[in-house]
């Protein structure tokens, strides 16, 4: 019950955020390639939310295709925060990424994840309904271990963003926001829950919403040119 909860609180955080990033759009008045987190935020509220919801939906069609949805929208929107550690970085004056190459083979990567999740993941996907602390959902039926290639992949980019930001502006937050999420992920948590593991997500995305917050000031106070 406590891990139901639990999710349900990520789940309005998530959707706290979301809210919070919209308004930030419209503060700065344009759509910049940094606002793809607003579609993972979105991914994440539905995530947790789902999660939240199995044990009043129940076991059964609509549960399992609701969850089976949660595969597909992980896998289509989580790689989009390649886009964003690459914007970020062209945004902090690193000139290397204000490149239309650097863009190019961010744009590249992403379309090399998509392949990778439908291959890996998505084809033949099977999942099986279970309870796990209170929590019905649906899981990968061939329960692969370790985190996916594409997770590493992110993280890896958005570390190597989050240094690149705090060396060229000293913003330091997305770089611990990458760091804590990339222990999370190799330290087992000496925890009884299968939902505290997501607390890393939500300080994850919270660094990338302030790291954008911080940059679309930084973009009015400065009055420049459109970003890429």
């Amino acid at each position: 019950m406590i891990d139901t909860i639990l999710f349900a609180g990520f789940a309005l955080a998530y959707a706290a955020l979301l809210v919070r990033g919209v308004v930030m759009v419209r503060r700065l008045g344009r759509v910049v390639v940094s606002d793809v987190v607003l579609l993972v935020i979105a991914a994440l509220v539905y995530d947790n939310a789902i999660i939240a919801a199995g044990r009043v939906i129940g076991e059964g069609p609509l549960l399992e295709g609701l969850n089976l949805a949660r595969f597909w929208v992980h896998a289509l929107l989580t790689p989009l925060l390649v886009l964003f550690a690459w914007h970020a970085t062209a945004r902090a004056g690193v000139r290397w990424a204000q490149t239309r190459v650097a863009a190019l083979v961010s744009i590249l990567v992403v379309l090399a994840l998509y392949v990778l999740e439908f291959v890996t993941v998505l084809a033949g996907l099977r999942i099986e309904p279970g309870w796990e602390y209170g929590v019905l959902s649906y899981s990968d039926a061939t329960g692969g271990g370790g985190p996916p290639i594409m997770v590493l992949v992110v993280a890896f980019t958005l570390l190597v963003a989050g240094f690149l930001v705090w060396r060229r502006t000293g913003w330091v937050w997305l770089l611990l926001g990458a760091v804590l999420i990339t222990a999370g992920s190799a330290v087992p948590v000496p925890v009884d829950s299968g939902a505290i593991t997501n607390a890393f997500e939500l300080a994850l995305l919270v660094s990338i919403l302030a790291t954008k917050a911080n940059q679309d000031h930084r973009e009015r106070a400065a009055d420049g040119p459109v970003s890429p």
